[in-house]
């Protein structure tokens, strides 16, 4: 089923990462970490859909998506990144296979992160977040999204990598095997994953070998 939306509101959280605020229609509800095909309510542009994850909690009045822009090219998300408060965007209903199934160990590459953002707030709101840690890479301090949230959030318990620029204690580390069996003690809670396919592919593979249950390992599929 589709739905046109209007954008309420927008707003940068880094240099090259916009939040949308849209309104919601009727009823529509998500689990976090779920996601729509989402596309521009214009004629040349409806018919491109592309997958975003609901970055608010169901309770909130709008629904709320955290994109990434890619101005190198004429793409969908460059077109986004154009909208503003008034223009209409089309959603579907929703799917995905990233939820919550207790406290473990949370591992984003860049725009990965956006499944987790709705699933840790509503962790918070509900008091539950103890147990749970996130180890969040990018290629640079600059692009981290919701640096300040996720320290606020969990304190110590969340871990930035920078795979680039020499800027922090972190910087030119990989989350790969040798990473994991540093700060990882037990393979046995959940683990969530999500970034660009290789990472996710090379990481389930990791934690196969280390002793994780197939089952344990959450990530879209």
């Amino acid at each position: 089923m589709e739905y046109i939306v209007k954008i309420l509101s927008t707003f940068h959280v880094t240099h090259n990462v916009k939040v949308f605020r849209i309104s919601k229609p009727a009823g529509y509800r998500f689990e976090p970490g779920q996601a729509t095909e989402v596309s521009i309510n214009k004629p040349a542009l409806k018919e491109e859909k592309r997958p975003f994850t609901f970055t608010c909690l169901n309770e909130e009045a709008y629904l709320e998506f955290t994109i990434k822009i890619y101005d190198d090219h004429a793409g969908v998300t460059h077109e986004l990144g154009k909208l503003v408060a008034g223009d209409e965007l089309i959603i579907r209903d929703v799917w995905g296979a990233i939820s919550y199934k207790g406290a473990g160990y949370f591992i984003a590459g860049g725009a990965g992160i956006t499944p987790f953002i709705a699933i840790l707030r509503q962790l918070k709101k509900a008091g539950k977040l103890a147990g749970n840690r996130l180890y969040f890479s990018n290629k640079t301090v600059q692009d981290i999204i919701l640096r300040d949230e996720f320290e606020e959030m969990l304190g110590p318990d969340v871990h930035f990598i920078v795979t680039e620029k020499k800027q922090g204690s972190n910087d030119g580390e990989y989350i790969d095997k040798d990473f994991l069996l540093r700060e990882i003690h037990d393979f046995k809670k959940p683990f969530y994953v999500c970034g660009p396919d290789n990472m996710v592919m090379e990481l389930t593979q990791t934690l196969l070998d280390l002793g994780t249950e197939p089952d344990t390992v959450i990530f879209e599929k």
